[in-house]
């Protein structure tokens, strides 16, 4: 806009008090006007607010005729006097007279600056706001709310003091959360969220301890009532009391992250709606309350129920280094913003009469401040996520607040946002399509790439969601999930009022007229090996359970929900040697006869092997290479000499054995036990010293099942989807009882979180494949008998075994139910008792699964994107009452902490869904997802958090558009 200008540009100084942020766009644009400018500094801003870091980047060439210090021994008078002198001495030094310069205006530019730019613009006769009565204190935000109280208008609750015992009784009778905050310092500066009386008295002190953003002590602190309700932003310009609405912004919060409060932008409201009709006059109210009749303004104001309530003026311009200001000026048709109407309030009364009094409506463009939210932590190492921000249609600019290197965090509140950019465009469908494309791009965490660092490759089992002993090592703490000793007890809900899922086409099975006289023994009989033990025991046969030397005393105790107790016709633990374990089984089965020897979980598989065969019932046997079977190496070196696709890999108990693979195999790397269970310290390494880390670390900690690891297997990391088959076989004939595969997305910065198990149909080609390559795999090994959970990846060339585990399905037999429906009424748990002691029962039992399955269903495993204090799980009893509810298992409950989830291991627990009917099982899977992503899973106990207006932000390394 063309100024018709009052004044001799060249002649009138400007003094400019802290000019920052866009105190330095306010400065430029009168600059370009033609008018010298001085910098007059306050006493106590610090140096590094006067830095590179709070100047916008448009404005890094601005230059000031002189500066000047307000020093700390000086009054007003003499700073008057030292710009006078200033002034003189820069006319003298490019040969003008001495009073060459006449002061033309005083104006705040920043924050820090409103209190000296009223009295130094009152003393200097030029336009002020004054700096009288009440007036000397109009930044101070106890005075603010009495000031308009006083004229009649909606006011927060509020109590000040140097002293906490002047608040304290507010404190006691007012409601919780309350706000804390300094009286005179920045908006956003220690502004603090309180839920406790506690948090709310050690902040009171912090704020009296600490320095303030801009320089100096914070003397009083002002603890309000919290307002609830829509916040927005209204921007003005004023001369001689006559108030120009520059913007009215809405901001955009939404909960995220386990916070309640996080902002995702600040877009412009039409001037004609409901809202701005409320808000404009409000704020103009509030402007004539506090004598504000001159100048920029910036409130910020929320909607309540009882009308608009200030919740502070800031007696300058809005703040973000301006970065708003193209957008504005678009959204009025191209002709102003703020820092125009700034310029023109304090120096062209005909300009300033000529801007409207509201922005036009509609609005004469599509745009809006955009808040980026990370969904993930890590140290940053590029940030291609910037640069396809950068190239999209709609972009004006971006302002980061990392950079590579820098650490990010989970965004739960301002200060922990990366950054905000710009988007304008004409087209609303075009801003809106890269509006989305940036929530997506935070969604799958595609802003950043990390450092690496090593991840766990941990499978779900009943361990993941809270079971299992403590390891000992030092570095244990890093599996906390797995580890639940030292959590709540474990939360186990099953659905009571789903009496199908109780005898869904279930047969009583009976071996042999004498069962009552016979006893089956099972090896270390835990999860899912409880439901074997219950299956035996229903067909007649006494049971003895043999525990294998090691086998901790809280493993014992694993026992699912299911299963409420347990009961054995004897216990036996391990002997010295075969011989000695074989006379203590037959000494407890007495007069019975032993007819089987059954592994009950991945810790007992060598040895019902070994027994099994010493005691001639049926086995797989413990000769050769098929003693060592469970050995993950050996499965590998099996399966390799049989011809079958294989896993690169390299063993040993010295890092020097595995050195040369480690140095010459593709990253990443994946490194576990050779012996362990199969979600046990398993890893994704990325480099050499990682994998080196995870190498030394194995050794140091104990094993889930109880003793230590004494070899590692370091193998290459396949690349596929993941898939489980779960087996039976019965002298060599293989039968499939159930195909998964694994739902496995990026969440929270994790390449690989676990979503779900979700039954594959055994028609499909995958399966096919599949079943194929696992029933070979069984051959190799010398699987003839029993139960076997392999777990394949089909890569790309072909299929691949990860592991195969020598037993049943672990996860507590929790989709016991869900397998049943699935075929119509039979599991691996009686397809196991089958092989082992009913061969009619097992040789009706079919190949393979149902095609298509008799039900829909899968297991649905809990990611949090929160993390705090679990003082509530609403969320559990909504799960509860879903249509398709079947069970639900945590280690996550009241009392507990709940983390953002990068791995099983971080998992909050699983669910299992089960409905005849399809479009009921999509519906509640959704709503969980829903839940999930809301943060209704739990209600976390709320910790004190900074409040920080948008607007008050200096984000720095602008990125502008080139256009």
């Amino acid at each position: 806009m063309d100024a018709a200008t009052t004044m001799n540009p060249s002649r009138s100084l400007i003094l400019m008090v802290d000019p920052y942020s866009t105190g330095c766009m306010v400065a430029q644009e009168i600059s370009k006007r033609g008018y010298p400018i001085m910098a007059v500094w306050t006493k106590g801003f610090s140096p590094e607010m006067k830095s590179e870091a709070h100047i916008p980047l448009s404005c890094r060439d601005l230059t000031y005729i002189s500066q000047v210090d307000d020093l700390d021994h000086w009054n007003v008078d003499d700073l008057v006097r030292a710009v006078q002198q200033s002034a003189t001495e820069h006319a003298r030094s490019r040969g003008y007279a001495e009073d060459y310069y006449t002061i033309g205006g005083c104006i705040a530019g920043g924050e820090a600056g409103v209190d000296m730019a009223d009295l130094l613009s009152e003393r200097l006769g030029v336009m002020s706001n004054g700096a009288k009565g009440d007036f000397a204190n109009r930044r101070d935000k106890k005075i603010q709310q009495e000031l308009i109280r006083k004229a009649g208008m909606r006011s927060v609750r509020q109590a000040c003091g140097k002293t906490f015992e002047e608040v304290e009784d507010f404190l006691k009778s007012e409601s919780f959360p309350v706000v804390l905050k300094p009286t005179d310092s920045a908006g956003s500066d220690g502004v603090k969220l309180c839920h406790t009386m506690e948090e709310a008295k050690d902040h009171f002190h912090h704020l009296l301890k600490v320095e303030a953003v801009n320089g100096g002590y914070n003397e009083q602190v002002l603890c309000q009532e919290f307002l609830r309700g829509k916040e927005y932003v209204v921007d003005h310009a004023s001369r001689n009391g006559v108030h120009k609405t520059m913007m009215v912004w809405v901001y955009d919060k939404r909960p995220r992250n386990g916070s309640q409060f996080v902002y995702f932008g600040m877009l412009p409201i039409d001037p004609q709606s409901e809202e701005a009709k409320m808000l404009i006059p409000y704020t103009r109210g509030v402007l004539d309350a506090l004598g504000m009749a001159h100048g920029p303004s910036h409130g910020e104001v929320i909607i309540t129920r009882d009308g608009p309530c200030l919740v502070e003026m800031n007696c300058r311009a809005h703040g973000g280094d301006g970065n708003w200001a193209p957008l504005g000026r678009a959204l009025t048709g191209g002709k102003y913003c703020q820092i125009e109407g700034t310029a023109a309030a304090y120096l062209d009364e005909e300009e300033f009469d000529k801007i409207p009094d509201v922005p036009p409506s509609p609005l004469k463009a599509s745009g809006l401040e955009v808040n980026l939210v990370s969904y993930s932590k890590g140290t940053i190492k590029s940030t291609p996520g910037f640069e396809i921000i950068k190239k999209l249609p709609s972009f004006v600019h971006l302002s980061p607040a990392v950079s590579i290197g820098s650490d990010v965090k989970f965004t739960v509140d301002l200060i922990t946002s990366p950054g905000c950019c710009v988007l304008m465009n004409n087209d609303s469908d075009v801003l809106d399509k890269d509006l989305q494309f940036i929530r997506y791009l935070e969604e799958i965490n595609g802003l950043f790439v990390y450092e690496t660092k090593g991840e766990s490759l941990a499978r779900p089992t009943a361990a993941t969601f809270g079971l299992g002993s403590l390891p000992t090592g030092k570095k244990a703490a890093a599996h906390r999930r797995a580890m639940s000793i030292d959590r709540p007890g474990l939360l186990r809900i099953m659905s009571q009022d789903r009496p199908e899922l109780r005898g869904r086409g279930l047969m009583k099975r009976f071996t042999t007229v004498d069962a009552s006289k016979e006893v089956v023994i099972v090896v270390d009989p835990y999860s899912t090996g409880c439901l074997i033990v219950q299956e035996i025991q229903s067909r007649g046969y006494k049971v003895i359970a043999l525990w294998t030397k090691g086998f901790s005393e809280e493993m014992k105790k694993h026992v699912p929900l299911s299963c409420k107790t347990m009961s054995y016709h004897q216990q036996v633990t391990e002997g010295g040697d075969i011989g000695e374990t074989t006379r203590l089984l037959y000494k407890a089965a007495g007069a019975l006869r032993i007819v089987s020897c059954i592994c009950g979980g991945e810790a007992g598989v060598d040895a019902a092997d070994v027994i099994s065969e010493r005691l001639m019932v049926r086995t797989n046997g413990a000769q050769g290479a098929f003693a060592y079977r469970r050995d993950k190496k050996v499965q590998q070196e099996l399966i390799k000499a049989a011809g079958m696709r294989s896993i690169r890999q390299a063993a040993g108990k010295e890092l020097s054995e595995v050195e040369s693979f480690l140095r010459s195999e593709r990253y990443p790397v994946v490194l576990k036990p050779t012996d362990s269970a199969g979600t046990d310290g398993v890893k994704l390494c990325h480099d050499y010293d990682e994998a080196k880390e995870h190498f030394e670390l194995l050794f140091e900690v104990e094993a889930v099942n109880g003793g230590f690891n004494t070899e590692v297997l370091c193998q290459e990391f396949l690349r596929g989807k993941e898939y489980v088959i779960d087996t039976v076989s019965r002298d060599g004939e293989h039968k499939t009882m159930a195909v998964w595969v694994y739902d496995k997305r990026p969440a929270n910065g994790a390449a690989f979180v676990y979503f779900g198990m979700i039954p594959l149909d055994t028609g499909s080609l995958e399966a096919k494949l599949l079943i194929n390559y696992t029933n070979n795999v069984l051959d190799a090994l010398g699987m003839k008998n029993g139960a076997g959970h392999a777990e394949v990846i089909l890569t790309p060339t072909g299929p691949c075994l990860v592991e195969m585990n020598c037993r049943a399905q672990g996860g507590d037999g929790n989709w016991r139910p869900l397998a049943r429906a699935l075929t119509g009424g039979y599991s691996q748990v009686e397809g196991c008792v089958d092989a082992y002691l009913d061969k009619k029962a097992f040789h009706c039992l079919p190949k393979i699964p149902p095609s298509p399955p008799k039900a829909f269903g899968q297991e649905v495993i809990l990611v949090s994107y929160a993390e705090g204090d679990v003082i509530g799980t609403p969320g559990y009893d909504d799960i509860k009452e879903l249509e398709s509810f079947v069970y639900l298992e945590t280690g996550v409950a009241i009392g507990g902490r709940v983390e953002h989830t990068v791995d099983l291991l971080t998992s909050v627990g699983s669910v299992i869904l089960l409905h005849d009917d399809e479009e009921v099982l999509k519906r509640d899977i959704a709503t969980i997802r829903e839940m999930e992503k809301n943060n209704k899973l739990f209600e976390l106990k709320q910790s004190s958090r900074l409040m920080h207006a948008v607007s008050t932000m200096n984000l720095n390394n602008l990125s502008l558009a080139e256009s």
